[in-house]
This record gives C-alpha cells, sequence and structure tokens, in this order.
C-alpha cells in the first residue's frame, strides 16, 4: 500500500506520519513547514494569544510526545515546502508524490487548484478537527466548548472536496479523555489518527459508505478572523463542563472512540 499525506510539521504532524509508515509499504509526504513556536505567525503574539496556545503545545506534547520523523521502516519520502507554497508548486513538481493508493490531508494549506481536482477525484480523505456538518471552518472544536457543546467536539473523516469540510462523511473520531478542555480537544485528533491507521490496515476504510453532508444541521461556520483575543479572553472565563451533555450517537456517524 502507497499512503499520500498532505500535512505540517508539529509533534502531532509527526506523529501522524510516524503511525501512517506503520501501514504502508511506501509512505510519500508533502510537508507545509511553520513554526513549532507558541503563537503562530498569523495571530498576534498578545500575552492572551500567548497562554492559550501554550496551552494547545502542552496539550499535544502530553498526548502526543515530542514527535519526531523517526523513518524506522526507511519507507518515508518527504517532501518539505514553507507553508502557504502547496498551492503556488506546480503540479508536476509532486508527480512521484502523485502515485499513490490512497491520499490523506491533515493540516495542509486549503488545497486548490490543479491539485485539488486530482485529489477529489482519487477520493482523498481529509481529516477535519471538528464535527461536520455542525461545526466547519477555522477553530471548530474550540468553538464547540464556546458555545457549550462539548459533545460536538471531535473530528470528522470525510472525502475530500472542494469546500472547506464539506466533503461527504465516512465517520467520526470522538474521545472520552475529558481531563481538560485542551486535551480533550487534542485528544479527538489522536482518535482520528489511530482510527485511520486501523481502517487503513484491514482495508475498511475503503469499505465505508460516505455521507452526503446536510448544511441545514450546521451550527457555526467559523473563520480564522473570528477566533480574537476577546473572544479567547471570554473563553478562558467561561465555566467549561465537558461532561455537560453526553454524546448523542445519532448525531454522529459510525463514531470511533478514543477511550
Amino acid at each position: 500500500m502507497k499512503i499520500t499525506l498532505f500535512t505540517s510539521n508539529k509533534n502531532r504532524h509527526n506523529y501522524l506520519i510516524n503511525l501512517l509508515s506503520e501501514v504502508s509499504k511506501e509512505l510519500f509526504v508533502v510537508q507545509e513547514c511553520g513554526t513549532i513556536l507558541s503563537v503562530p505567525n498569523n495571530y498576534k503574539p498578545s500575552s492572551i494569544m500567548k497562554k492559550y496556545f501554550e496551552n494547545v503545545i502542552n496539550s499535544q506534547s502530553q498526548l502526543f510526545g515530542n514527535s519526531y520523523v523517526n523513518n524506522k521502516n526507511k519507507n518515508i519520502k518527504i517532501l518539505p515546502m514553507i507553508l502557504g507554497d502547496l498551492n503556488q508548486c506546480p503540479i508536476n513538481l509532486l508527480s512521484d508524490f502523485l502515485k499513490s493508493d490512497i491520499y490523506v490531508v491533515f493540516g495542509s494549506s486549503y488545497i486548490k487548484g490543479e491539485l485539488v481536482d486530482f485529489l477529489v477525484k482519487q477520493k482523498a480523505i481529509n481529516i477535519h478537527a471538528g464535527v461536520s456538518p455542525y461545526y466547519r471552518g477555522s477553530a471548530c472544536n474550540f468553538w464547540a466548548l464556546y458555545d457549550d457543546n462539548p459533545h460536538l467536539v471531535g473530528t470528522t473523516i470525510h472525502l475530500l472536496s472542494k469546500g472547506l469540510d464539506s466533503g461527504p462523511m465516512l465517520y467520526h473520531a470522538m474521545s472520552n479523555l475529558k481531563t481538560n478542555p485542551f486535551e480533550y480537544t487534542m485528544s479527538t485528533v489522536k482518535s482520528a489518527f489511530h482510527s485511520i491507521a486501523e481502517r487503513i490496515k484491514d482495508g475498511s476504510i475503503f469499505t465505508i459508505k460516505p455521507l452526503v453532508q446536510e448544511k441545514i444541521k450546521e451550527v457555526r461556520y467559523s473563520k480564522q478572523s473570528d477566533f480574537s483575543e476577546e473572544v479567547v479572553k471570554k473563553y478562558f472565563k467561561k465555566k467549561i463542563d465537558l461532561n455537560s451533555k453526553k454524546f448523542d450517537n445519532s448525531l454522529l456517524k459510525e463514531p470511533f472512540f478514543l477511550l
């Protein structure tokens, strides 16, 4: 099995690279590289934003450790590039990375143009950190907690589409690790990683019937600009009860739970 992964370079992305290398004959990684320190470049480095992203980094370390690409099976080929360069990259430069049996997208830039046309045709799988169709866009699990909907914190594994997080859904990955809000949201990502690796390995990922998303069920479509200092301040002041609402499997598609 040959797998191509479009991803980034933080601990969680490297963890996914190592995990997929265990279930593939060859793993081709297009890795966009951004900052791995505190506040991402697209946000102002204020004290409140620094506090928020330090919590994110700490929860990531707690769940994924200090993950580096180990390539212990010597089956990983990486094409590194600066974050944002993917859509400027001629598709012929990626030719060696576009000959796989399955394509996975997690944490890359929003893919456009000829490349997204190719990936949609190949039925590429996207890992969306949010529970679609309820939460789509940016920082979805943050907004689910902000809206007092902890039962809608999770990830959606769906077919890639030209629309953001709008492709037909394969299943949801959730978590019962409700220690604190940051580890809770991060653990749903880990749930997605392990579920997709298992289902690629046993072949069941190819037998799941996709379900078209119903836009009428959308609770919030969030943009990056919505995630402001004022909103983060309000978030820290909220008393978030991770158990205030129980999971309702009727709202989910074939949920996989990380216990």
